[in-house]
């Protein structure tokens, strides 16, 4: 897929279009016969996993020296772009493996890289993110979460919620207090903790509106114990770790709204040529054209934003905080607004599961919620803009 490091911020490489092919044939062809089933049985969709698996779709962004493909963080977001187009649930496969192994990327050392990132890319264990609790969600500094030193070991007490993925994952990045007397945001750490550690479980599976074939699940820490060599960077640097994390996939949850509502336009365009009304295609009609006309722009300005965001991503910019948060928060609400749109374009029939526009309609719901809501990336932007200014 080749490094990407000098791509033309308006134009796609040939690399990258050849691989938005690839996927998305693989997503029309493994993918997408299954979603609907995986929503209905809220199930978790192993066919799209095995499928990304075989394919090295399921953590594109692996440095090559992980045994990873080495994609850039454009062609991460294209793999996960073409398979929201069919199925938001899988793409949290590529998406949430970024998630999760990305604060490893940042801050870890060679040697917990190695460990944990070459598994990763070889198929043999899902990562997953547990920044967030029921009390400290938007607010995550006011975790309760603990680690307490024990001799060359620490000891994990709490729970995490809303973590995707759980269950399924092998690798979790976990975020906990270990200095409580701290200052605020100094008081955090980072560690890795594996699905087979004792004292380390789950929560039931959450009943949710969208994405329903991705578990949703509490982590519960009872005496986990864990080698002091699993915390990711120096005591104290979680916090800033977690937040650089998110301004790196808050783009890949733009990614997956640019595909979620990209996937409701070609639905929605291939209905209206087809239903006839009034002894004319509905296409016809300028008020469907019209509509139709403001759901392309929109997903296309979200895409360019994305794009954008990704270039800046691959660079480690110093804006990437506010393009991260404006591509996440733009493709979002656009994702929304566009999926309701399509279900309104089919009228009636938008609204039975018959059609997918219904449950992308679902799904797109939470992209404006998780990574941080889309009133958090507001803020997120303002404060970049008043620093900036000052």
């Amino acid at each position: 897929m080749g490094s990407g490091k000098h791509f033309d911020l308006f134009r796609t490489s040939e690399d990258h279009e050849e691989l938005r092919s690839a996927v998305r044939q693989l997503a029309e062809d493994k993918i997408a016969p299954y979603a609907a089933e995986v929503d209905a049985e809220a199930r978790y969709p192993q066919e799209a996993d095995d499928a990304l698996t075989a394919s090295d779709f399921h953590a594109p962004h692996v440095p090559e020296e992980y045994d990873g493909v080495g994609a850039d963080a454009l062609a991460t977001c294209i793999v996960i772009e073409e398979v929201a187009r069919v199925c938001a649930t899988s793409s949290l496969i590529p998406a949430v493996n970024k998630l999760g192994s990305m604060p490893l990327i940042l801050g870890g050392s060679e040697e917990l890289k190695a460990t944990y990132l070459t598994p990763l890319a070889r198929g043999k264990g899902g990562f997953s993110y547990g920044l967030s609790e029921r009390e400290a969600g938007s607010d995550t500094a006011s975790m309760k979460t603990r680690a307490k030193q024990d001799g060359d070991e620490w000891v994990l007490n709490g729970q995490k919620a809303w973590i995707t993925n759980a269950g399924v994952s092998e690798f979790y990045t976990v975020l906990a207090v270990t200095d409580p007397d701290a200052k605020r945001g100094h008081h955090v750490s980072a560690f890795i903790v594996e699905k087979s550690d004792a004292g380390f479980s789950f929560g039931e599976k959450e009943r949710k509106l969208g994405i329903k074939g991705s578990p949703t699940r509490e982590l519960i820490f009872n005496d986990v114990r864990i080698p002091a060599d699993r915390m990711i960077g120096e005591p104290g640097t979680g916090l800033p770790l977690a937040l650089r994390t998110l301004d790196h996939t808050r783009v890949t949850i733009g990614a997956q709204a640019v595909g979620i509502a990209q996937g409701a336009l070609d639905q929605a365009t291939s209905y209206v040529l087809e239903r006839q009304q009034f002894g004319r295609a509905v296409s016809d009609f300028q008020g469907v054209q019209f509509m139709l006309a403001d759901m392309a722009m929109k997903v296309e300005a979200a895409r360019g934003l994305v794009y954008a965001a990704a270039a800046k991503s691959e660079r480690d910019d110093a804006d990437l905080g506010f393009h991260g948060a404006a591509a996440k928060c733009f493709a979002s609400d656009v994702a929304m607004e566009v999926t309701t749109d399509a279900v309104q374009l089919l009228g009636g029939a938008g609204y039975t599961q018959d059609f997918p526009l219904e449950r992308m309609m679902r799904d797109a719901k939470i992209t404006q919620i998780y990574e941080g809501t889309n009133q958090i990336q507001r803020m997120v932007m303002a404060r970049k803009l008043l620093t900036a200014a000052r």
